[in-house]
């Protein structure tokens, strides 16, 4: 068994990781994880899938729990010996007509969409075998345009930025909502678009500390899947859960030592994307 090859998807119960899920299943070759944060709506789902004849295994994972992560890096470690595929695709959004204060929203969705993805990869990460790949879902949102201060986005596009630095601004951001003075710092009035910019951002500084990792041909690369019919966007959008599976499971499938995409910031027909400047032909 521990010579498998294993893949693992998170928050993948329904909607976009769902579909990630069954075109892995198809594709991969190897052992697929649906995880989930509750149990019953991820073996749910798995049986979903088995009625049409995949095979993918269940493990309860709530990202935004350390000892959750703990228990699955140990029962990968244990029973694989390693990790091949993370898709990091569990987040939370807002709907527009919330009720809760804006300075909870974004204490929650920074929390959520950017450190809980960072604990993952901090815990899983120590897994990966060579020639593994990375997927983190970002959005449109993550666009650095969606950030209005030029500072910021000086500080954003750095080359040098480090995870550290990066982790400073998400909670300056959540300082300056509290303080209300965001927007006059140069944020938005969106605190999904400043995680999904976080996921983006934090995508280019890990593949620069693999690209002197000892393992060899680690990728990561962060997608916008399109505006894909889901809960999160209250069904709406122009695209099938199907279509916005796509380019994530094509960025998980990405063949030994390929050159590019490497390290970017993916559009969901599979498109590389400039992240710094706002491409002309996409509506973002």
């Amino acid at each position: 068994m521990a010579s498998s090859k294993v893949a693992v998807v998170t928050g993948g119960n329904k909607g976009i990781g769902f579909e990630i899920v069954k075109g892995l299943c198809k594709k991969f070759d190897g052992v697929v994880y649906l995880t989930a944060r509750d149990i019953s709506r991820g073996v749910g789902a798995v049986s979903k899938l088995q009625e049409l004849g995949l095979k993918p295994k269940f493990h309860q994972l709530d990202i935004t729990d350390q000892k959750s992560l703990n228990n699955f890096k140990k029962y990968l470690q244990e029973n694989y010996g390693g990790l091949d595929v993370l898709v990091n695709n569990a987040a939370i959004a807002y709907k527009v007509d919330a009720t809760e204060p804006f300075a909870e929203q974004a204490k929650n969705t920074i929390a959520v969409n950017y450190f809980s993805l960072l604990a993952t990869c901090h815990t899983l990460f120590p897994l990966l075998r060579p020639h593994a790949r990375v997927v983190n879902l970002s959005s449109s949102y993550g666009h650095l345009s969606r950030i209005p201060g030029q500072k910021l986005r000086d500080k954003l596009s750095s080359s040098s930025l480090t995870e550290e630095q990066l982790s400073g601004l998400m909670n300056a951001f959540v300082k300056s909502v509290e303080e209300g003075n965001h927007q006059a710092e140069g944020w938005p009035n969106s605190c999904y678009q400043v995680s999904k910019v976080g996921v983006s951002a934090l995508t280019f500084i890990q593949q620069r500390a693999f690209n002197s990792d000892p393992r060899q041909d680690i990728v990561v690369n962060a997608v916008h899947p399109g505006y894909v019919q889901t809960d999160m966007s209250s069904n709406k959008g122009d695209l099938t859960p199907e279509q916005g599976a796509d380019a994530a499971i094509y960025l998980a499938l990405l063949p030994a030592n390929i050159e590019a995409p490497r390290g970017a910031y993916i559009w969901w027909d599979r498109r590389i994307v400039d992240w710094v400047n706002k491409p002309d032909d996409l509506s973002l």
